[in-house]
């Protein structure tokens, strides 16, 4: 529309019909806050389902229902039916108009989501979850193999005839002498100061020298029979009906070395300890377990503990101290967590240790280091809580409940021990970055990881610098007597 001078006439300005009210601006910003935070709702919902179903605890699926905003009233009134800005409603998301200086293009691309936080959440507390796959339903089926061993040295009658076979005598006079020494050595510290290890504790010890020294024997290859040569390895044969009948899984078959003898040697490997007590010879198998039987023979709570890395030892409860001790008969060692990462510098995925009441899973005692800390791939450490949770139900359904709950006591002060071990060794790694770190700190380190507490740890040393100092004496003494040197000889 124009006038007469050809100029086109402006429109006039509409009026509204009614005034906006004074909270308008705050409650569009409100909505638009809603509408923002429901599409990121929404889009979080519409993840990947493997990120929700890798946390079985994970809160079902839901989506916040967005509806379309009421129109606002109109703002102009010369065209009340046209499509304008909606009015700001406190009920219902508010969905903004799209931007005239924006392409379309762009604004059809969803919001990227936010960052994951996964990797930060990977130490929270974790639940039980029963095994589903095959590979963890196999490691379900072996560890619950393994779990019966420790239930066939409950047997009194055989627990006698194993006490037979010891000599209870010499045993205990080394006992009491060594518990002795350790009561003194403790009197000398001071009149609070406890000695390092129990009677009983000094029972197993002198067992273990016993058993080492003057009982088993380590077979690599067995001698041949006939001549007593050295043999040759041949590979494994079957168990013969006698073998099985006494508990030989596998047999191993070697040929004498000799030309003129060429004769077999059958070593079978027995699981019963009870057959080990009259064959008394064997490898790391075969040690444990007639080492751990004889321990319980004499008393002591034991625990047979299976590697992954093809090797297995013994624990036993130690009153005095309050705490299961790390026992390897075959290695003379007692009280030595670190034997396997620090000394053989070997690499441990599984410590699993079984007793007649229950189960435990102890790598934390005997890694304390993450370089030497093996893949654990068997399964998942959800699965592997479930199964031992299952283990321990198992051997302890008939306790009463009195019982169950010292167990139960008995476990969180282990598993209190295991944190103090992950702390001491974080703090240790710490004090070897800091300058000067090298002094005291290593051998607090060392001491902490033994499993000893400090008045203990010295009470130890003490007493082997007495023992050194002993044996000094009795060779000067020896000395003294040699004939060269009395009244006769000069």
């Amino acid at each position: 529309m124009a006038d007469r001078t050809g100029v086109p006439r402006r429109k006039p300005v509409p009026q509204p019909q009614q005034p906006l009210s004074e909270t308008w601006a705050m409650d569009l910003t409100q909505q638009f806050r809603r509408t923002l935070s429901t599409k990121r709702m929404n889009e979080l919902s519409t993840r990947s389902n493997s990120q929700r179903r890798s946390n079985p605890r994970a809160p079902a699926d839901y989506f916040v229902d967005s509806q379309q905003p009421p129109p606002l009233p109109p703002r102009y009134g010369h065209d009340a039916s046209a499509a304008a800005p909606p009015m700001p409603s406190r009920h219902a998301p508010f969905q903004p108009p799209p931007h005239p200086l924006v392409p379309q293009s762009s604004q059809q691309h969803p919001m990227s989501p936010p960052p994951s936080y996964a990797a930060s959440l990977r130490n929270l507390p974790i639940s039980p979850t029963p095994p589903t796959d095959s590979k963890a339903l196999r490691f379900r089926s072996m560890l619950l193999s393994l779990s019966s061993t420790p239930l066939k040295w409950e047997n009194p009658g055989l627990l006698d005839e194993a006490l037979a076979a010891i000599p209870l005598q010499r045993i205990y006079d080394e006992a009491q002498e060594e518990s002795d020494l350790f009561t003194a050595e403790a009197a000398s510290l001071g009149p609070d100061k406890k000695p390092a290890w129990g009677y009983q504790d000094c029972v197993v010890r002198a067992l273990m020298k016993w058993f080492k020294r003057d009982f088993f024997e380590w077979v690599n290859n067995p001698k041949c029979a006939v001549c007593r040569a050295p043999t040759i390895a041949q590979g494994m044969a079957a168990p013969l009906p006698d073998e099985s009948a006494r508990g030989a899984s596998r047999v191993e078959l070697y040929q004498c070395s000799s030309q003129y003898c060429m004769a077999y040697e059958r070593f079978p490997r027995y699981n019963d300890a009870f057959v080990l007590l009259q064959t008394k010879r064997g490898r790391v198998g075969e040690w444990a377990n007639c080492f751990t039987m004889l321990c319980r023979a004499v008393g002591s709570r034991t625990r047979w503990v299976w590697n992954s890395e093809d090797h297995v030892w013994t624990e036993v409860y130690s009153v005095h101290r309050k705490r299961w001790v790390h026992v390897d008969s075959c290695e003379g060692a007692w009280d030595a967590p670190m034997l396997y990462t620090n000394g053989w510098k070997k690499n441990l995925a599984y410590c699993i240790a079984f007793s007649a009441d229950g189960c435990a899973d102890v790598t934390r005692r005997y890694v304390q280091s993450a370089s030497r800390a093996a893949p654990r791939i068997k399964c998942p450490e959800p699965v592997l809580l479930h199964i031992l949770a299952e283990i321990r139900a198992l051997r302890r359904k008939d306790m009463d409940k009195q019982e169950k709950f010292r167990l139960m006591a008995e476990d969180m002060r282990e598993d209190e021990e295991f944190r103090r071990y992950i702390i001491e060794g974080l703090a240790f790694a710490v004090s070897r970055i800091l300058p000067g770190g090298k002094g005291a700190g290593d051998s607090v380190g060392v001491n902490r990881r033994q499993g000893g507490d400090g008045d203990a740890q010295k009470i130890t040393e003490e007493a082997e610098r007495e023992r050194r100092r002993l044996a000094r004496g009795r060779g000067a003494r020896d000395e003294m007597r040699d004939p060269t040197r009395d009244g006769e000889g000069r």
